[in-house]
């Protein structure tokens, strides 16, 4: 079977090439990225030894999707993932629609002309953010926790949010990007019969992500804090208390064959969502105790001012996906937080690499 990975070099990207190729006999991936990314030229050798079939181009240019060999499936890894792109004053909205939006037309209509299947990873961030900011929360161990209310609005409970929540905008820019590839991605689906999967994941996280404040939050708050660089809790209370679920991309491989192997089955979810729910839930104050524990104590300032698009609670209730595609995450946050540790203690540079100056 022949695959095509977009943003292979990415984190994300690359941890899925490497776990598909361990896992699937007589496959073989093309990769295509742009490269743009702080960091991301470091997995390109290793991914080349491992076979990979490197591109060097832009979702955003039609030639370079043209210049492609045709594929069996796409799994669209790439992406511009910060919720603050477009509004911080820093980046541009246009750039992120270009990135998020026609990338996404491009590669379906790639996937079209070479009658190819279609995997797109999505986020929890095209959920709505009025409710979400809304939600009535008390802290319980130095997290925010759902409160125990009768009026929660529909599709969340204790068991996170699910895919029947508002998606009603406010959403940020790279919400609605996001939200308005998965809808094109299920028009082409429609249209030219082709199996159509979106995954809605929540906060991806491992050893070798490229962290940032508005991205990455594991990775960067973990070399952060071993780096002894200025660490603050900002928003909300000003304490850390705010709560995100965690999920390693590996744990992706198994529900990605499912899904390949599944064809168009019209009996099956084409949205669900993915992450590691409440067994993985953590705040930031949580983690930082965690680091404080492993790399001995390091003080964490505080801004409660509020920040754009910043919701107190996310975290995904995947019970659609395990009831549909038998599927659960297998590596629990206490390991992926030990293995960003690891990486971290081994690349003393690594903020350096991946986040840009």
């Amino acid at each position: 079977m022949n695959l095509l990975l977009t943003g292979v070099c990415g984190f994300v990207g690359s941890t899925l090439a490497r776990a598909l190729l361990e896992s699937m006999e007589g496959l073989a991936i093309t990769g295509v990225d742009n490269l743009i990314r702080p960091g991301s030229e470091l997995n390109r050798r290793e991914l080349g030894r491992l076979g990979v079939k490197l591109f060097h181009g832009d979702l955003r240019c039609q030639s370079d999707l043209d210049a492609l060999p045709a594929a069996d499936w796409v799994i669209d890894c790439a992406a511009n993932p910060s919720v603050l792109a477009g509004a911080d004053g820093k980046t541009s909205s246009r750039q992120l629609m270009e990135h998020n939006l026609i990338g996404t037309v491009n590669l379906l209509e790639w996937c079209k002309a070479v009658c190819a299947g279609f995997i797109m990873l999505s986020t929890s961030r095209v959920y709505a953010i009025a409710p979400l900011a809304a939600l009535p929360v008390n802290v319980v161990d130095h997290a925010f926790r759902i409160a125990s209310s009768k009026d929660l609005p529909g599709g969340v409970s204790s068991q996170g949010i699910a895919e029947t929540f508002s998606t009603q905008p406010p959403l940020s820019f790279y919400g609605a990007s996001k939200l308005a590839s998965e809808v094109l991605a299920l028009e082409y689906g429609s249209a030219g019969g082709l199996p159509v999967w979106l995954n809605r994941c929540g906060v991806l996280a491992g050893a070798g992500q490229f962290g940032r404040a508005d991205q990455g939050i594991f990775a960067y708050w973990v070399n952060c804090h071993l780096r002894r660089e200025p660490l603050r809790y900002i928003g909300f209370d000003g304490q850390g208390h705010q709560v995100r679920d965690c999920l390693h991309p590996r744990d992706l491989v198994p529900l990605l064959r499912k899904q390949i192997a599944a064809g168009a089955d019209p009996k099956m979810p084409r949205v669900v969502n993915v992450s590691g729910g409440t067994a993985s839930a953590m705040s930031l104050r949580q983690l930082t105790a965690w680091c404080d524990d492993r790399f001995g104590s390091h003080p964490v300032g505080s801004d409660p001012r509020p920040r754009p698009f910043d919701l107190p609670w996310v975290v995904l209730d995947s019970g659609h996906a395990r009831e549909a595609w038998d599927w659960a995450p297998q590596t629990p946050t206490e390991q992926i937080l030990e293995e960003i540790a690891v990486h971290a203690a081994a690349n003393k540079n690594w903020l350096q690499l991946s986040t840009p100056t």
